[in-house]
């Protein structure tokens, strides 16, 4: 499958009437139905996605599908991260609608067994305004879930944690001066490690000079320099705990 706002309602209830299983689970995710109608290109190319493809482990698959023309998938892929904390992972894409921006949406299973979006972040507000996600984790040990994205990775580079409670993304905290991406990389480096010492963040300051590693405890947010930036590598290098 390949790299995809407004959907179609009969596909995000394609299951309706089935009963559910507990043993149902997202394995896999991809995007489908190229589109070149929203011109942003922050990945390198005009190609974004209108429908996110989810098989499950009974083999079934789940198309959700935008309507022609309205909001796209403007990702790389789907990241399958736990961020309910049942133990099955969820969906989780970058979303734009063309006139409001990019926002992060999680898509996951109903209790019915149907497939749908269960909660995202605000919109950024205006068109050609992107986000790049960077990790799901407990960071701050509390047993529940923290998303974290740099918002506007090319503008803003800031830092962005929000908890999935009760059914819903919920704002945590900022930190200004981090960013993962520039504008025409068909990829998103860093992401979170954990060298046994707990969770840390990993992506780059805001001038692409250093490697930065940020821990969130719960009431603040820390970051400290790594080592120089000396290209993608060394974010993976991180990540990696060399």
């Amino acid at each position: 499958m390949a790299r995809a706002a407004g959907i179609i309602a009969c596909c995000a209830a394609l299951f309706a009437g089935t009963s559910a299983r507990a043993d149902l689970a997202i394995e896999q995710a991809g995007f489908d139905a190229p589109t070149t109608h929203y011109a942003h290109a922050v990945l390198g190319d005009g190609v974004e996605y209108g429908a996110l493809v989810l098989r499950l482990t009974d083999g079934q698959r789940v198309t959700l599908r935008f309507a022609p023309g309205t909001r796209v998938f403007e990702d790389i892929a789907p990241r399958l991260w736990d961020v309910t904390g049942d133990g099955a992972p969820e969906a989780i894409v970058v979303e734009t609608d063309p006139a409001r921006g990019a926002q992060l949406s999680v898509y996951g299973l109903r209790p019915d067994g149907g497939a749908a979006k269960l909660a995202a972040t605000p919109h950024i507000g205006q068109p050609n305004r992107w986000l790049a996600p960077v990790a799901a984790a407990d960071l701050d040990g509390d047993g529940r879930i923290e998303i974290a994205y740099v918002d506007r990775p090319h503008l803003a580079k800031r830092l962005r944690i929000w908890r999935f409670d009760g059914g819903t993304l919920r704002h945590v905290i900022d930190h200004d001066g981090l960013t993962n991406h520039k504008i025409g990389w068909d990829f998103i480096p860093g992401g979170l490690r954990d060298c046994d010492d707990g969770p840390e963040l990993i992506t780059a300051d805001a001038g692409w000079q250093n490697v930065m590693a940020t821990r969130f405890d719960g009431r603040s947010v820390s970051t400290r320099a790594l080592a120089p930036y000396a290209g993608p590598e060394s974010l993976a290098a991180a990540l990696r705990c060399d």
